[in-house]
This record gives structure tokens, C-alpha cells and sequence, in this order.
């Protein structure tokens, strides 16, 4: 096996196991519906040789995007959008997937490239919001969130089953749901962030109870067939926050509910926590996930044709690509094999 043989998740093959990262653009209008950029960007990267094109962390709800420019999949004219994004993947040679973000106390922040971006708050007054949370305890700089009610709690599980059934419609055939990186599932997770005396919070069994819930909605919405996956952190890297040992039993209660891979992710709860940058960093914690039982992909530092050869299968069943196909929307096909008539798209064979 390499990772350019098929792998399939239920009733889906992916054709091989090189997939596009959701890498946020941060190009939407103030309606959330994907636009032109996105049409171009995501149909280059398809024609490009990845397996899966995974589209960008899209918001459930108005008030669970990072910023005003995201896309959203709350209403019906932004399921018309993706849905077109949809065909272009298709048409173009790829697995359409969907990433759907609820941000948490990471919202209502700036673009990277605006001021200082993604560490900078957006009050209301200038178009922002407030964040929800599990507490009040705010990341970095920005707002302080407004903890979560068991009304606040209903009403995203109710966003999230909907922006399920409405990524279905699209015709999305994987979904994601971003549980790393400091985002909502990952808050609840973390002693870090999750200070919550109620049902919600206190040992790692409670503060699971409502990203368990969050799974549970997904999947009452998302068909039978599909696949879901999760992007998990492995770990904290910080003292006092969410170990391996911790992890593992998230993944595997999972798997229990309906679950069919984890996507590792690492660290991000907050700034103080340490960033690895060796390539391959996440996906070398894929054999100790492994050992529960469920599929696992991994995204961190990959950018040499070799490395997925290293990843693949010994460490991860399949990789993420982000930064790499951000600048060379060919990566794929260059890392795959030296004979562009092999694996390149025959409008482009006199070019070689």
C-alpha cells in the first residue's frame, strides 16, 4: 500500500490519500456564500491530483464564524453556493468534503492580513459579535466570550444538524467537523477553557458530554453512507491541559458514535502552548491513535514528495496538504510521479 492506492470510508473510495487541508481563504461576502475566488482556487487544487479537495472551515451559524468573511451553510442561498463549488470539484477530477467550523471564543476576530489579524477582536460596533464559549474566559486578545446556556446549547446542536443536512444537499460526500485548534469542541474538551461546575465540565467523561452531543447532531443529519470525520487535538502542549492519554479515550468514544476517522491536529488551545514544526509533526501521533481502532489523517509541516512516503501507511492512513498546495496548486501531481502523461490532466501533456 502507498499513499496513492484507494481508501475507502463506508460507502465512499477516495482514490488515493493525498487530500487538500481546509486552509481558510477568507474571501466571502458578508452573506457567506462561496464566491468566484473560491470557484478557482478549490478547482485548480482539484484538477491538481489530490484525492479529496477538503473546502474551507465553514461556519453553522452567523455567530460561530472567526470572522465576517467566512463562509457560512446556515441558509439556503449559501447551500446553492457550495453546491456549485461541488460540481466544479467533481467535474474537475476530485472527492468533495466539507469542513464545518463552530469557533467558539476564536470568533469575531480580524483577516491575517488586516491590522493584527487573527489575535485582533472586531467589536460590534465595527460588524463583529460576541463569542459563546464553555466559559468566560477569553483566547489572547480577543473578546471575552459569553458562556453557554443549555438554550445557547440547543440551538447550535440544532445548527449543526441543519448545516449536515444542508452539506448533503450540496452534494459534499465527506464531512468534517473542526474539533482542534482551539475551536468550540476543543474548548469544551480542555481543563484549559472548560471551567463549567454544570453537567458540562469537571472530569474529562463530563466535559466530553457536549462535543459528544455536537457528533450526535452531525450524524441525525448527515446521511448513513457518509463518512464523518473529526479533526482532534492530540494533545495540549501545555501543563495542565489535555494529554495523549486523554485523547485517545475522545477518539475512541468517537468511534462509538459514529465517527469513521480522526484528523490530528495539535496544540493552538492558546498562545503560550508550544508549536511543533518538524514536518510530520501531527501525523506521528497517529500510531498511538491507531491502537483504538479508528482511521486516522494528519496535516502539519508536509511539503517534500518523500514525507508522504514516510507518513503513509506506517504512521497515518492519509494525509493533509496545506501550505504546499497553497503555493503550487500541482504539488500532488509533481510528488507523484515524474511522467506528466502518468497522472497530469491530458489538456496540459504538450506542455511537457
Amino acid at each position: 500500500m502507498t499513499v496513492w492506492t484507494p481508501l475507502r470510508l463506508r460507502e465512499l473510495t477516495l482514490p488515493n490519500r493525498v487530500w487538500l487541508s481546509p486552509m481558510c481563504q477568507y474571501s466571502a461576502g458578508a452573506d457567506g456564500v462561496p464566491t468566484d475566488w473560491h470557484l478557482a482556487h478549490y478547482g485548480a487544487r482539484a484538477a491538481g491530483g489530490v484525492g479529496m479537495v477538503m473546502v474551507e472551515c465553514t461556519a453553522v451559524a452567523r455567530d460561530m464564524r472567526t470572522t465576517a468573511r467566512d463562509l457560512g451553510i446556515w441558509d439556503e442561498q449559501q447551500v446553492a453556493g457550495h453546491r456549485r463549488l461541488v460540481e466544479v470539484i467533481s467535474t474537475v477530477g476530485s472527492v468533495p468534503a466539507l469542513q464545518l467550523g463552530v469557533a467558539g471564543r476564536k470568533s469575531s476576530h480580524g483577516v491575517p492580513w488586516d491590522n493584527a489579524g487573527t489575535r485582533s477582536a472586531v467589536p460590534p460596533e465595527q460588524g463583529g459579535w460576541q463569542p459563546l464559549a464553555p466559559s468566560a474566559v477569553p483566547f489572547a486578545g480577543l473578546a471575552v466570550p459569553r458562556a453557554m446556556s443549555t438554550t445557547d446549547g440547543t440551538r447550535l446542536l440544532e445548527d449543526l444538524a441543519r448545516a449536515a443536512r444542508g452539506a448533503d444537499r450540496a452534494g459534499y460526500r465527506l464531512l468534517e467537523l473542526h474539533g482542534a485548534n482551539g475551536y468550540l469542541f476543543h474548548e469544551f474538551l480542555s481543563p484549559l477553557a472548560n471551567h463549567r461546575t454544570d453537567d458540562w465540565g469537571g472530569d474529562l467523561q463530563d466535559r466530553l458530554r457536549f462535543p459528544l452531543e455536537m457528533v450526535r447532531a452531525l450524524r441525525s443529519g448527515w446521511p448513513e453512507a457518509k463518512p464523518l470525520v473529526v479533526r482532534l487535538p492530540a494533545e495540549d502542549l501545555l501543563d495542565g491541559g489535555l494529554t495523549t492519554e486523554d485523547m485517545t479515550v475522545v477518539a475512541t468514544q468517537l468511534a462509538a458514535h459514529g465517527v469513521d476517522m480522526i484528523d490530528l491536529s495539535s496544540g493552538a488551545l492558546v498562545p503560550e502552548a508550544v508549536r511543533l514544526t518538524e514536518p510530520l509533526h501531527n501525523a506521528r501521533y497517529g500510531p498511538l491513535f491507531r491502537t483504538v481502532g479508528i482511521r486516522t489523517a494528519a496535516s502539519g509541516m508536509v511539503f517534500e514528495a518523500a514525507h508522504l512516503d514516510e507518513a503513509v501507511p506506517a504512521l497515518v492512513d492519509a494525509v493533509f496538504v496545506g501550505r504546499a498546495l497553497l503555493r503550487d496548486p500541482y504539488w500532488a501531481l509533481r510528488a507523484r510521479s515524474s511522467d506528466a502523461t502518468d497522472s497530469w490532466p491530458r489538456q496540459y501533456h504538450r506542455a511537457f
